[in-house]
């Protein structure tokens, strides 16, 4: 059976290799090595000019939005917070044109942590850009704790890794108002928004945690299953 070519979304960073030191394209190898274990073949895509996100899109069976650093507040008409990370603007360029074009196309989506974001501002949604604030509590953003999401069985999601899951996924920044089409699908204690689905579309799956870091690859299972 032919491998569908599954794209997943990179950046630029400073890299090493022998004596030399220079901006290279990186992805965690978790990322490919999910697509891999489902049954797609993984290319990651550099985040070049977004003009060329439909020509990209073409060739591409399913796209993985990957995580990364926060979402810049000006994609979304907000104001960047002091304590946010700068953004990677030629990163948010890319990669919301990258997913508008696979909702016009109706291509697969997988979008993660940072991924599940840009799939929201790209519909005209909203982002918290700094959720500690909004809590009154860092039980979001410390890196080992998990917790238990409850998710809706009637979404794909849902029937891919079931109605609870464990999860662990430090994050500053969380779903304000969702875009056009996308309804929440799971959701922390506190009614965070864990999950997330555009409607109507073929697989177009947010979540807010990393799925390809565990040993569960059910729900790139079912992501590479819609993109056969």
């Amino acid at each position: 059976m032919t491998r569908p070519l599954i794209g997943i979304t990179a950046y630029f960073e400073a890299a090493r290799w022998g004596d030399w030191v220079r901006e290279a394209v990186l992805s965690p190898p978790s990322y490919t090595k999910a697509v891999g274990r489902a049954g797609g073949a993984p290319v990651v895509l550099p985040p070049i000019s977004p003009h060329a996100a439909d020509d990209y899109v073409r060739g591409l069976r399913g796209l993985v939005l990957a995580g990364g650093v926060e979402v810049g507040a000006e994609t979304y008409g907000g104001e960047q917070d002091q304590r946010v990370p700068e953004p990677q603007a030629h990163r948010d360029r890319c990669e919301l044109a990258l997913a508008r074009a696979a909702v016009r196309a109706d291509v697969p989506i997988l979008a993660i942590a940072r991924g599940m974001h840009v799939l929201n501002v790209a519909q005209g949604g909203t982002l918290i850009p700094w959720l500690p604030e909004v809590l009154d509590s860092d039980r979001h953003t410390e890196p080992d704790a998990a917790h238990t999401i409850q998710i809706s069985v009637t979404s794909k999601l849902g029937k891919a890794v079931g109605d609870r899951a464990e999860v662990s996924a430090p994050h500053h920044q969380s779903v304000r108002r969702l875009g056009t089409g996308l309804l929440a699908v799971a959701w922390a204690e506190d009614q965070i928004v864990e999950g997330m689905e555009l409607q109507g579309h073929r697989f177009g799956v947010g979540v807010q945690w990393h799925p390809e870091r565990g040993e569960d690859n059910r729900l790139f299972d079912a992501f590479v299953e819609a993109a056969r």
